[in-house]
């Protein structure tokens, strides 16, 4: 058993699931975050068939008391997470003429503004540890744009500056911290879409498929590794040459 705890956020479904899932196979204990109960009782749910060690947690990173409960609860257990997966997020697509304030401001409070949070807490201990690594999952909409998505592209492009500043300062204290940015990836928000919808997506990416949320955890689990040591301050595109 690895004694280096790991926390993904968003670890109920999807990208965030197959992280869980992998680094839990791999001997690692892990902390998943999910925004309600049942998405927890999912998650202690996979631990447990893969006789994993960790838990489940609720955090909703629209609510800051929701980010100072988890603080309090990993500082009664006394945990000290030494890599971090930033990988819940929401949308609230709109075009921009029609967003709403509360539409621009949900998006950048979770993926912006908590990562900010969340990092401050984690980073203290990463700091004193002289070691750790940082994964913020972006996404190819910060690099092209996307219609209806104004918001999202802000908070996630916002999300890569930070991540490079952040590198620069923690390089010393040999804390990585790397964004991963996927494309078009077969998640269950995908998956509903109707055949000539996803075979257009498909159609624009040169490899001609979508990603599995596998592939996406198999690169994230690379860069928490030793061997990933000299890598940092960088974005990480995985997308089947949508954006090259």
């Amino acid at each position: 058993m690895n004694s280096q705890y790991v926390f993904v956020s968003g670890a109920s479904r999807g990208i965030g699931q197959s992280i869980l899932k992998l680094f839990s196979s791999k001997g690692f204990p892990v902390i998943g975050t999910a925004t309600s109960e049942e998405g927890v009782n999912v998650i202690d749910g996979f631990l447990s068939e893969l006789s994993g060690e960790g838990f489940g947690i609720q955090l909703d990173l629209s609510d800051k008391q929701s980010i100072e409960n988890l603080f309090d609860t990993l500082k009664e257990k006394d945990i000290n997470p030494e890599i971090v997966v930033n990988n819940a997020g929401i949308t609230r697509d709109n075009i921009f003429l029609r967003m709403k304030d509360t539409e621009w401001d949900e998006v950048i409070q979770v993926h912006l503004s908590s990562v900010f949070s969340l990092l401050k807490f984690f980073s203290k201990k990463m700091v004193k540890n002289k070691s750790g690594r940082i994964i913020n999952i972006s996404s190819t909409s910060a690099a092209i744009g996307n219609k209806g998505q104004a918001n999202y592209a802000a908070a996630k492009s916002g999300l890569e500056a930070f991540s490079r500043s952040l590198a620069r300062e923690l390089a010393p204290r040999n804390i990585t911290v790397n964004c991963v940015a996927p494309g078009f990836i077969e998640t269950d928000m995908i998956k509903g879409m109707d055949e000539d919808t996803l075979k257009f997506m498909s159609d624009q990416i040169p490899l001609g498929r979508l990603g599995s949320p596998e592939d996406v955890a198999d690169l994230i689990y690379f860069l928490s590794s030793e061997e990933a040591n000299y890598i940092t301050g960088q974005t990480i595109h995985i997308n089947g040459g949508l954006y090259m």
